[in-house]
């Protein structure tokens, strides 16, 4: 398997981005449905790119995963968003986009990055190191709460 190269997002990619959180979301039985209903949960704000909060991971210089960051109120950050291409799950690509996330958000100053997390998905963030510490209840469902230290 070849190399993982994570960089920036450009504007231009937008669309594809986009489109491979569509194959990643639905590719769970489990969103289906409330995803189908809510197809606006499916956005990549322009801003965010052009922020330079979203990173990109390639392998063999295809896109096959990207991350965005966000910074919060309280000075740590939030991982808004992990989308890995579905055939790509297992292999490392998810793993790339959290610590590259954590290595961005020591620059901003913050002390941990949070995400609410998808309970199917919360042995891979205990794997990467977040731990849970608490629950919030989200427009499909309720999200783990759950963070990571940084430095």
């Amino acid at each position: 398997m070849s190399q993982i190269f994570v960089r920036p997002a450009v504007a231009g990619e937008r669309a594809a981005l986009e489109a491979l959180q569509w194959r990643a979301s639905l590719n769970n039985p489990n969103d289906r449905d409330a995803l189908l209903a809510n197809p606006d949960a499916i956005e990549l704000p322009l801003q965010q790119i052009l922020d330079g909060e979203v990173f990109v991971a390639e392998q063999a210089g295809q896109i096959k995963g990207f991350s965005a960051v966000v910074p919060r109120t309280d000075g740590d950050s939030e991982l808004d968003a992990l989308f890995v291409e579905p055939e790509c799950w297992r292999h490392g690509i998810g793993r790339a986009l959290v610590e590259h996330a954590a290595e961005a958000v020591v620059a901003t100053g913050a002390n941990h990055i949070h995400v609410i997390a998808n309970p199917h998905a919360e042995r891979f963030y205990t794997a990467c190191g977040f731990e849970a510490t608490g629950v919030e209840k989200t427009r499909f469902g309720i999200g783990l709460l759950m963070r990571k230290a940084v430095r």
